[in-house]
């Protein structure tokens, strides 16, 4: 278990005090660029440090694997083990020094993504990700996941339009991300406490609405 800090015990009353973990997640497409830029600008000028990073990624070993895992083909398995050694190490280097330093850290996808990616939509089992998630988090958990849903059409549409070239899992089938989108919602339902559901269909102005909604009601902090 992390010595560091007990990330449960922290209320929300010292939020504004104490580092924080902020994910970000949703299926390819979701449109979550944008709005993560528009909450960094907004935390930053609230007199926060903010430290940005993304999953598969984040460290230089990270990025290494980040190419590996959206280019190479691999067994299933050997996929969500990479994830988790990425994870590992960006916790070890990034997420955990962050917080010790009082910094909020927001992270384009972490563990969620796993279950979602790997587990709804390859289909690995759960069990097992749970396992690797032990291990390599023990108790660490984002405060707050902003979960951008949109339908798979919208998605698909928007993927078209804004990418020259996909990645392995951009190019999956539309059963594929139904599955994903599906797993993400059964975690948003599981996790409640942390998890809020931002609808991207609506226009910049209504998604920073629900962003900055969701940060009063799960972290207290207004922006």
């Amino acid at each position: 278990m992390f010595a560091l800090f007990a990330l449960k015990d922290i209320t929300k009353d010292t939020m504004t005090n104490t580092g924080l973990f902020i994910t970000v997640e949703g299926v390819d497409g979701a449109g979550k660029s944008t709005p993560l830029s528009w909450l960094n600008q907004s935390l930053q000028a609230i007199g926060r440090t903010v430290v940005l990073t993304r999953e598969p990624g984040g460290t230089a070993l990270g990025e290494h694997l980040r190419e590996l895992l959206l280019h190479e083909k691999m067994d299933l398995e050997t996929e969500t083990l990479l994830m988790f050694a990425s994870r590992r190490e960006h916790i070890a280097q990034v997420i955990l020094p962050a917080l010790a330093r009082g910094d909020i850290i927001i992270s384009d996808r972490f563990t969620d993504a796993t279950y979602a990616y790997q587990g709804g939509g390859r289909g690995v089992s759960l069990s097992k990700i749970e396992q690797l998630e032990t291990w390599v988090q023990h108790d660490l958990q984002p405060h707050l996941t902003l979960l951008f849903d949109v339908p798979l059409e919208v998605a698909q549409a928007r993927l078209a339009k804004g990418r020259s070239q996909l990645d392995k899992f951009e190019q999956e089938s539309m059963d594929f991300f139904q599955r994903t989108r599906q797993a993400y919602l059964a975690r948003a339902t599981a996790h409640p406490e942390r998890i809020a559901i931002i609808d991207s269909t609506v226009d910049i102005e209504q998604t920073q609405i629900q962003i900055a909604a969701a940060l009063q009601t799960h972290l207290n902090i207004a922006i």
